[in-house]
């Protein structure tokens, strides 16, 4: 599909992202709503992106730093209002229109995203996979740790996952390289 671009998320997007959102989610009861989806993207605009078709978002993704093995609660907004410090990017969602599937648009997000969390110094990329997604994660290189507890909002079958940036080395040390279990501060939500 030559004729979609990813372009930054505008004002007026929004109603129709929150729309495809909740036509993904509501079903499987993990839709957040669209003060949620807009407060995860104001933490990091530059990490959130639109597919557009001629006028038409036929998806999105929204990705914001979060600290390692831990995730956004879905049943509560961000607080926070700046970027916590830290080398990881938490690929919060990432959705393309049923009608648009299959050409290849997820990919295209995914290296698009996968270029940002390079060029802005991130090491690692994280998710939490959701109904029944994680072979499709893991099939992009995305790794499970289902020792990582995740906020019940996900649901029973969701699983922590992460993936190195391709191009990037681990710098030892860094703010926001907790493990599993480790209290993090600065966390928001």
């Amino acid at each position: 599909m030559n004729d979609v671009r990813i372009r930054p998320i505008a004002d007026a997007d929004w109603p129709a992202l929150a729309a495809l959102e909740e036509r993904t989610y509501a079903g499987l009861g993990l839709s957040e709503g669209e003060a949620a989806l807009r407060s995860r993207a104001r933490v990091s605009p530059a990490t959130c992106t639109v597919l557009d078709r001629a006028g038409d978002l036929v998806g999105y993704l929204l990705a914001l730093p979060y600290p390692p093995f831990h995730s956004p609660d879905l049943s509560h907004a961000e607080t926070a209002t700046a970027a916590v410090p830290t080398r990881n990017l938490h690929l919060h969602d990432l959705v393309v229109a049923p009608e648009h599937r299959g050409a290849g648009l997820a990919r295209r997000l995914l290296r698009h995203l996968t270029a940002a969390a390079r060029g802005a110094g991130h090491e690692q990329i994280s998710l939490v996979a959701v109904a029944g997604s994680a072979p499709f994660w893991a099939g992009h290189g995305y790794r499970p740790h289902p020792e990582v507890p995740l906020p019940d909002s996900y649901g029973a079958d969701a699983v922590y996952m992460s993936a190195p940036v391709p191009g990037r080395t681990p710098t030892p040390g860094r703010a926001g390289d907790a493990r599993p279990g480790t209290p993090v501060t600065d966390e928001v939500g």
